[in-house]
């Protein structure tokens, strides 16, 4: 049972936070096609900025578009979770959700092709 009033505190707490993360990543790596794909993207993407002529600010943005996009895939796998665990039965808030979710996923995207193109070009 959870025990708010006996929470980890300090380098205790961070560690099983990270342990907690490290879990979310490899369940998103072992069940979520779209993020296995994104991942992909970032670690091909990345080592390609260091070929690029352009400065480490620039080379940092690029990998910060590129993260973007991960961290809203996160957050909308977040919210397909959450949807399916309060009923598998379909109802439009439920669709609603899940389209919400998907649409930042692409705006992630959309933002990430615009920065790459604005700093490439």
């Amino acid at each position: 049972m959870f025990d708010n009033t006996n929470k980890p505190r300090g380098l205790s707490r961070i560690y099983l936070a990270s342990l907690n993360s490290l879990r979310a990543f490899s369940w998103l790596i072992n069940h979520e096609a779209a993020f296995r794909q994104e991942l992909l993207l970032l670690i091909i993407a990345t080592p390609v900025t260091f070929l690029l002529d352009i400065t480490v600010k620039e080379q940092i943005i690029l990998i910060v578009a590129l993260l973007f996009i991960i961290f809203t895939e996160i957050i909308n796998t977040a919210i397909e979770a959450i949807v399916d665990k309060v009923g598998l039965e379909i109802h439009p808030l439920s669709g609603l959700a899940k389209d919400l979710g998907s649409a930042a996923v692409l705006l992630s995207v959309v933002i990430a092709v615009l920065v790459w193109i604005a700093v490439i070009f």
